[in-house]
């Protein structure tokens, strides 16, 4: 996945400011797929330099902003990305995974602490998926589009979820005594 086709998707759905796109891509696309303003703001100057998006000068609430639309040549880019092959397998990189590794090698080193700091974020970040999932989908799923949107954030929530389960159970883990090797 890319971050331009994160971003197409996302002004596909609603074009938007880039601030609005921000806030909404930290809500939707986050789970999956990071980046900050600054990265959406210079991807989306090469989208328009592309052809793929259009902008237009709008007032908002801080002031002068540019709003973005996806273009026809956008929308067939997002199509043959979307049925682009995969050929490999998404590598998984999970720091703390690496850690926990290091740790049964070198033996004790105080990482209950970060876990502990790691739960306590990914706790909020699954409490404002939940939050946002009761307000998005209030009204039900019952269209194809709205099917489809809800799976994705559960994913997401079932992810922060499981990264939960597996520091908590870490966190057991590590307050054995060491075996003494």
């Amino acid at each position: 996945m890319s971050l331009p086709h994160a971003l197409l998707t996302s002004l596909v759905e609603r074009p938007s400011t880039g601030a609005e796109l921000a806030r909404r891509f930290d809500r939707s696309i986050s789970p999956f797929w990071q980046a900050t303003h600054q990265q959406i703001y210079r991807e989306l100057a090469r989208l328009e330099a592309a052809g793929w998006v259009r902008s237009a000068p709008v007032e908002d609430a801080h002031g002068r902003e540019r709003s973005y639309e996806v273009l026809a040549a956008g929308r067939r880019e997002l199509r043959r990305w979307i049925g682009e092959r995969e050929d490999k397998p998404r590598a998984v990189r999970d720091e703390l995974m690496v850690r926990l590794r290091a740790e049964a090698a070198v033996g004790p080193a105080g990482l209950d602490a970060e876990i502990r700091r790691r739960i306590e974020r990914e706790e909020a970040v699954l409490a404002r998926y939940l939050e946002y999932e009761r307000r998005a989908f209030a009204g039900g799923v019952d269209t194809r589009e709205r099917r489809l949107q809800h799976l994705v954030l559960r994913s997401g929530i079932r992810t922060v979820a499981l990264r939960i389960e597996m520091a908590r159970e870490a966190l057991e883990i590590l307050a054995m005594a060491p075996s003494g090797k």
